[in-house]
């Protein structure tokens, strides 16, 4: 199993020892970019839950590539 967690930086240092410490973890760090691109994977996907459920509406594919 993975869980991403967010720490604030004044307790991380002591936060990653404390799971180091387990046998059974295995720890590791992301960079600021993996970070953020994961950040704005996991918001895309809340978004793609929203349009199926039709809460939040969808726009065209060939508008958006007009855009670009």
């Amino acid at each position: 199993m993975k869980i991403l967690l967010d720490i604030k930086d004044a307790k991380a240092t002591f936060f990653m020892e404390l799971l180091k410490s387990f046998s059974y973890v295995k720890v590791k760090t992301l960079t600021p970019y993996k970070a953020k691109v994961l950040e704005d994977v996991q918001e895309a996907v809340e978004e793609m839950k929203l349009i199926k459920a039709g809460k939040l509406k969808g726009r065209n594919a060939e508008d958006l590539f007009n855009e670009l």
